[in-house]
């Protein structure tokens, strides 16, 4: 019986943090107010659509002003308190299909950063939004097509980041993937 070998493909990430004068819960509920409070459930979106055109409409109708709807929330901080790590932590789980097929299309394998994460920290008076580029996930060999439609996806995020924090980014650290 003939078996298969893993492969391993180093890449490095890029993260970036967006600081932010407004209260953990402020930078949470002004994110939550761009890409809608409730999970979208998309899976029922696509079992419900019997084509493209009907599924993209049905997509549509959830996506928030800066282009990306909610899919997840995992509350870090519901369970690291037991831990003894008193913060809040938010891990937001947020995209578009529509824009994901753009990747898609040119790398299936783009699929495991799309859709993306951002986390909230209270930061005591402050809060903080980290995220890591996506594009630096996605592009781990030469796909000019996939790297446009990547960045694009870049600046659509910086764009939410900058607006729901109100902050500038600071310099983004690169990270061993």
């Amino acid at each position: 019986m003939a078996g298969t070998a893993a492969h391993e493909t180093r890449f490095d990430g890029i993260r970036v943090r967006y600081d932010s004068d407004k209260s953990y819960d402020e930078l949470l509920a002004a994110l939550l107010a761009d890409i809608g409070p409730d999970p979208v459930p998309i899976g029922e979106i696509a079992m419900l659509s019997g084509d493209w055109q009907t599924y993209a409409q049905r997509v549509q109708s959830h996506v928030g002003p800066s282009g990306f709807m909610l899919f997840a929330l995992l509350d870090h901080g519901g369970w690291i308190t037991k831990a003894g790590i008193d913060r809040k932590v938010m891990r937001v789980v947020l995209g578009n299909p529509l824009i994901a097929v753009t990747m898609l299309r040119h790398d299936v394998t783009a699929g495991l950063f799309a859709p993306v994460e951002v986390l909230l920290v209270d930061e005591g008076e402050r809060s903080s939004l980290t995220y890591v580029k996506p594009s630096s996930l996605m592009l781990v060999e030469p796909n000019p097509e996939l790297k446009s439609a990547a960045t694009e996806l870049d600046a659509k995020l910086a764009a939410l980041a900058a607006k729901v924090s109100g902050a500038v980014r600071l310099a983004g650290a690169r990270t061993a993937g």
